[in-house]
């Protein structure tokens, strides 16, 4: 767990699902490292690169508003505002892995963050094991084979249920 994680005690129906590809919009941007670096150091992030750290969201939505446009700055602005506890999806080469989120934004003024453009973060508690394809639940294979960039939200029907059960699946906390 990352160092600024909190503790994760949410244990809902209503908790909302995401799909977090963690690609930049960039197309020269390593987007399997961008994966690798949120798992390793325990974080789920968006992009936006910002020439100057932002002291607060309400300052990095601005500047990424100015800097990106309106779309990249609602989509911050929603990542940020999401519940900790939320469940994240992402995949790499591996399979699929799922997360909570688990602390509030940050801005990663890293220069590997800045590079991966994963400059605006939160703490994420990732499940210690990948599921596959088949173990994943359908309805996050089907948001992914959408395609695309954006952080959604996995919108369909039991979506939170299947999720909880392949946390546990997973080898997620069966507290948390």
């Amino acid at each position: 767990m990352s160092a600024d994680a909190r503790p994760l005690s949410v244990r809902s129906a209503d908790l909302p699902v995401l799909r977090a590809p963690m690609r930049s919009r960039l197309d020269d941007v390593d987007a399997a490292g961008a994966v690798r670096r949120a798992l390793t150091r325990g974080v789920c992030g968006v992009g936006g690169r910002l020439d100057t750290p932002p002291a607060s969201l309400d300052a990095a939505v601005l500047a990424v508003r100015q800097a990106h446009g309106d779309r990249a700055a609602r989509r911050l602005d929603r990542f940020a505002r999401e519940p900790d506890g939320a469940f994240v999806w992402t995949r790499d080469e591996v399979g699929y892995a799922v997360g909570r989120l688990a602390g509030a934004w940050l801005f990663d003024g890293s220069p590997e963050a800045f590079a991966l453009d994963l400059v605006h973060v939160r703490a994420t508690v990732w499940a210690p094991r990948r599921l596959t394809a088949h173990e994943a639940p359908g309805q996050v294979v089907t948001a992914f084979a959408r395609g695309g960039r954006n952080l959604q939200r996995v919108a369909a029907a039991g979506a939170t249920e299947v999720t909880w059960e392949a946390w546990r699946q997973a080898g997620g906390e069966p507290g948390s």
